[in-house]
C-alpha cells in the first residue's frame, strides 16, 4: 500500500507476441514470434520494480532503465512510462490496477469528479450514479469498506457487467497511453484480509470467499482475454495460491502472474517455507519450466536470512521470465536491489533438484544454490571449489538451517596486470 493508496496485497500462461530478446547475461524479456531465434535461456533470477510507492525521481528512472527488467508504476505516472521507454526500449512497464475495489480517497477523487487516471478499473463517483448495484453488501445491506485502507470499497467482482466494464476501461486505458500491460491487484483468497463482514446473499465467511474466489475466476478470463486481444501483457497479484490446487496455473496463465509473498516461513505452523507447502511450488516450477510468461516474485526482507532464501528459492525456478526482488518497507516507497543480483550465478545447467531429506539445489554455470524449505536443519553436499558472495570459503557437507537456504558462486579472479 503506497501512501496515495494503491492497495498491494495479496498472492501457466503464454508470453505475447513482438516482445524482443535480452541478453544472456540477464533475464530476457517475452519473446514470441521469432520462430527462428534460439530458445531463451533459463537464467539467473532477474531484477523487477513493484513502484507503487512516491513519484519515482529523474535519478530513480535513470537507474531503474539499467537495473530493472520489469516495472509496475502507478496510473498517473505515464511520464515515467514513457521516460523508462525511452532510456531502455526493452523494458516492461506495467500499470498498477486494483481489481476488487473502487476508491474515494482524495486523489482517487478530486472535487465531485473521478481522476482521470484511478488506481482501479472504474472510478467512484460514476459507479455510484451509474451502478451502485456494483458496490458489494454486507447481510445489513451496508458497504463494505476496507479495514486499514480508508476509502477502498469492495467491489462485486462476480457480477459479468461489473467484469467487462473493469476490463473495457482498462483494456483501452493501457492501449491508449502506451503502457506494456497491467498489474492486476488483489485477487485474493479471502475477504478476512480486508473486512470480517459475510457478503449479502451467502451464509458465512465461508460462502463470501467462495463468492469471491469463483467470481475472480471468471473476472480473470474476462480481464485476460480483452488485454491479450489488445496486444497487452495482463498479471495478476495471486493470494495464497498453496491453499487452492490449480489456482496459481489457472491465473497465471496470460501472461504470468505475481506472488507477493514469496518464500514466507510459516511461523504457525512447522516452520519451514509456506511457497513450498500444499501444490504451489510444483505449479510455479511448471510455469517456469515452460519458459513462456512472467513469475514475478517478491520476499520481505527483513534479514539476511530472509533476502537469501527468497533469491535462492527465485533461483530454483530461474528461467528467462523469472523476475525476483526483496521489499524492505511494506508500502514499496522506494526502488530496491538485492546484492545477490550481483551474484553471478549465470545460467542454470540443470533442473532444480530435491534431495530426500527435502532440500532443494541447483547447479549454474557461475555457481550454486540450496533451499532447505522443511522446519529443520538439514545437511547438503556442495560442488567444489565454490564460495560464499562475499569470497569466505565453505565446507562439504553444508549445514542449512531451517526455511533457510545458501547462494555460492566461483571465486572472483583477477586479472593480470599487463607487462609495460
Amino acid at each position: 500500500m503506497n501512501t496515495v493508496g494503491a492497495a498491494s496485497r495479496g498472492r501457466l500462461g503464454r508470453a505475447l507476441a513482438g516482445v524482443v530478446l535480452m541478453s544472456a547475461t540477464a533475464c530476457a524479456s517475452s519473446s514470441a514470434g521469432e520462430f527462428d531465434a534460439p530458445p531463451p535461456k533459463p537464467l539467473a533470477p532477474c531484477a523487477w520494480w513493484y513502484g507503487i510507492g512516491d513519484s519515482p525521481t529523474a535519478a530513480e528512472l535513470e537507474s531503474a532503465a539499467k537495473r530493472y527488467h520489469v516495472v509496475v508504476l502507478n496510473s498517473w505516472e505515464t511520464k515515467a512510462m514513457r521516460k523508462l521507454h525511452e532510456l531502455n526500449p526493452k523494458i516492461k512497464v506495467l500499470v498498477y490496477k486494483d481489481l476488487s475495489s473502487t476508491r474515494n480517497y482524495p486523489g482517487a477523487v478530486i472535487g465531485d469528479k473521478d481522476a482521470d487516471q484511478l488506481p482501479t478499473g472504474l472510478g467512484y463517483l460514476k459507479t455510484q450514479r451509474e451502478h451502485p448495484e456494483w458496490f458489494a453488501v454486507d447481510t445489513a445491506a451496508k458497504r463494505i469498506e476496507w479495514q486499514g485502507y480508508p476509502r477502498h470499497w469492495q467491489m462485486t467482482t462476480w457480477v459479468r457487467q461489473y467484469q467487462e466494464s473493469w476490463a473495457y476501461a482498462v483494456t483501452n486505458e493501457v492501449t491508449r497511453e502506451g503502457w506494456d500491460g497491467v498489474l492486476a491487484d488483489n485477487d485474493f483468497n479471502s475477504l478476512s484480509h480486508y473486512s470480517p463482514a459475510v457478503l449479502a446473499g451467502t451464509a458465512n465467511a465461508a460462502a463470501t470467499d467462495r463468492l469471491l474466489r469463483d467470481g475472480l475466476d471468471a473476472f480473470l478470463s474476462v480481464a485476460g482475454d480483452s488485454l491479450e486481444k489488445a496486444g497487452k501483457l495482463f498479471i495478476p497479484n495471486v493470494s495464497e495460491t498453496f491453499l487452492t490446487p490449480g489456482r496459481w496455473t489457472a491465473h497465471s496463465r496470460f501472461a504470468g502472474a505475481m506472488e507477493e509473498n514469496f518464500g514466507f516461513r510459516d511461523d504457525n505452523g512447522a516452520g519451514g517455507l509456506l511457497t513450498f507447502q500444499g501444490n504451489e511450488w510444483k505449479e510455479l516450477r511448471g510455469q517456469a519450466a515452460l519458459g513462456e510468461s512472467w513469475l514475478l516474485l517478491v520476499t520481505r526482507a527483513r534479514s539476511q536470512r530472509e533476502e537469501r532464501v527468497g533469491y535462492a528459492s527465485a533461483a530454483l525456478l530461474a528461467g528467462p521470465y523469472t523476475c525476483w526482488n526483496l521489499a524492505t518497507t511494506p508500502d514499496y516507497s522506494k526502488p530496491e536491489l538485492s546484492r545477490l543480483h550481483g551474484a553471478g550465478l549465470g545460467e542454470a545447467v540443470e533442473a532444480a533438484t530435491r534431495h530426500p531429506n527435502g532440500l532443494w539445489t541447483r547447479e549454474f554455470t557461475g555457481g550454486w544454490v540450496a533451499v532447505n524449505p522443511t522446519g529443520a536443519a538439514a545437511d547438503v553436499a556442495v560442488p567444489a571449489g565454490l564460495v560464499t558472495v562475499d569470497g569466505a570459503a565453505v565446507t562439504s557437507p553444508l549445514r542449512i538451517t531451517a526455511a533457510d537456504g545458501a547462494v555460492l558462486v566461483k571465486p572472483k579472479t583477477n586479472s593480470p596486470t599487463p607487462v609495460p
